[in-house]
C-alpha cells in the first residue's frame, strides 16, 4: 500500500508540472478530490504506467505524450469549466478518460463543436454508446450489461427477492434499466427501489425502509463514498441483504472505505483478471516493476485505455491533428490489446463488450 501511495503521489506531481518537451498534449478533467477519487487515483496510475512506458521509448512517431488533468470534484459544472479550458486554452489533441455519465453528457456539444475526440470515458451509459455520439469512443462496456449480467447470476442462484438503491442521475437511471431488464429476464420484479440524491446522499429514511422489504439481495447503484454509506447503512438497519455494485467502484480505495463491510460484496467487472490474458500480464508486469503488488481492476481499465489511447496515436501518423486522431480511432476496425479485441467504426464506438462478476474476499481482494 505504501508503495501505491509513492506511485499515486508521483502520478500527482506528474499532473501538476506536466511533461518537459511533450508535443502530444492530451486532457483529463476528473475527480482527483470529491466521492470517487480513490478510484480515479487509481485507473489514472493505471493509465500513467503505460504512458510513461511509451514515452521512455520515445513516444510516438517520436513525440512525447503530456497528460495533462484537471481536478473537477466530480461535480458536472467544473467538468464543463475544465473542459472548456483543455479544448480551448491548453490546445489539447483529445480528451481522455473522464469520469460520470451526467459529466459526460454535458461537454459532448463542446466535443462536437471542435471536432475533439473523448478516449474511454470511465462510464459505461448507455446514453454514450446508442445513438453513436461522433466523438466519443468508449472502451468499456455499458452499464446496463453489468447490471443485466448481475442479475442473471442472482437469479441462478436461488434469489428472488432484489432491491434496488440508485443514484437520481443520468447513470442511476441508466443502471436501473439495466436491473430492470435483467429482472425481467428472470421473470422477478423488485421488492423495493429507492433512490437518492448524487450531491447530498442520505439514507437515514432508504435504509430502514429497505431493510423492512427483506431483500435477499439489494443492487447499489452509485458512486464511490456514496455507495460505501449505502451499503454501511443498510447493514446497520439491519439488512443481512447480498450487496451488488457495478464496476465504477472496483478499486482497492472502494474496498478500503468499505472496511469490514467489504467481505463479500459483489462488484462488476469489464475486464478479465485471469493472467491468461496477455494484456493482464503485461499491466501486472509493469505495475510490479513499479513496486505496485496488486493491480486493481481499476488500475487496469486505465492502462488498457492508455494502450488504445497510444495505438490510435500512432495510426492517426506524425504530428496528429483532431480530425486525424477521429479518422484514426473510426478506422481502428478489429484490435487485438492482448487476448481481448476491441472494435470502433463509424457506426460501432462500444469498444469492447467484457462482463464478470467478482466479490470481495476477507483479505479485500476481487476474486472471480
Amino acid at each position: 500500500m505504501r508503495a501505491l501511495h509513492h506511485a499515486l503521489l508521483g502520478l500527482c506531481l506528474a499532473c501538476v508540472s506536466g511533461l518537459a518537451g511533450a508535443q502530444i498534449k492530451i486532457g483529463q478533467t476528473v475527480g482527483v478530490t470529491g466521492a470517487v477519487a480513490a478510484t480515479v487515483k487509481e485507473a489514472s496510475l493505471g493509465a500513467q504506467l503505460y504512458l510513461d512506458a511509451t514515452n521512455a521509448k520515445g513516444g510516438v512517431h517520436g513525440e512525447k505524450i503530456e497528460l495533462i488533468t484537471l481536478d473537477d470534484k466530480f461535480d458536472t459544472a467544473q467538468t464543463l469549466a475544465n473542459a472548456r479550458e483543455l479544448i480551448e486554452q491548453r490546445g489539447v489533441l483529445a480528451l481522455f478518460m473522464t469520469r460520470g455519465t451526467p459529466h459526460t453528457e454535458g461537454i459532448i456539444p463542446l466535443l462536437d463543436q471542435h471536432g475533439v475526440a473523448l478516449l474511454a470515458p470511465s462510464t459505461g451509459a448507455m446514453v454514450l454508446h446508442q445513438p453513436v455520439k461522433k466523438h466519443v469512443f468508449n472502451v468499456r462496456a455499458t452499464y446496463q450489461r453489468e447490471a443485466e449480467r448481475a442479475i442473471a447470476h442472482l437469479a441462478a442462484t436461488g434469489v428472488t427477492r432484489i432491491g434496488v438503491v440508485h443514484v437520481d442521475d443520468s447513470f442511476g437511471a441508466d443502471g436501473l434499466e439495466g436491473t430492470q431488464k435483467g429482472l425481467a429476464a428472470a421473470k422477478l420484479t423488485a421488492v423495493a427501489i429507492h433512490k437518492f440524491d448524487r450531491s447530498k446522499p442520505d439514507f437515514s429514511q432508504i435504509a430502514p425502509a429497505m431493510a423492512k422489504q427483506a431483500p435477499q439481495a439489494v443492487v447499489v447503484i452509485g458512486s464511490g463514498t456514496a455507495v460505501v454509506d449505502g451499503i454501511k447503512a443498510l447493514k446497520a438497519a439491519g439488512s443481512g441483504a447480498q450487496f451488488v455494485t457495478l464496476s465504477n467502484n472496483a478499486s482497492g480505495g472502494f474496498v478500503k472505505l468499505l472496511g469490514d463491510d467489504a467481505r463479500g460484496v459483489i462488484v462488476s467487472q469489464v475486464l478479465p483478471q485471469s493472467m491468461n490474458y496477455a494484456v493482464v500480464q503485461e499491466a501486472t508486469q509493469m505495475a510490479r516493476a513499479h513496486d505496485i503488488a496488486d493491480l486493481s481492476p481499476a488500475m487496469l481499465e486505465g492502462f488498457v485505455s492508455a494502450k488504445v489511447l497510444v495505438e490510435a496515436l500512432r495510426r492517426a501518423g506524425p504530428k496528429p491533428t483532431r480530425e486525424k486522431l477521429v479518422q484514426a480511432l473510426d478506422g481502428m476496425g478489429r484490435y487485438d490489446l492482448g487476448g481481448l479485441t476491441l472494435a470502433f467504426s463509424p457506426t460501432d464506438h462500444t469498444g469492447l463488450d467484457f462482463s464478470d462478476l467478482s466479490i470481495i474476499s476477507a483479505t479485500g481482494k476481487f476474486k472471480r
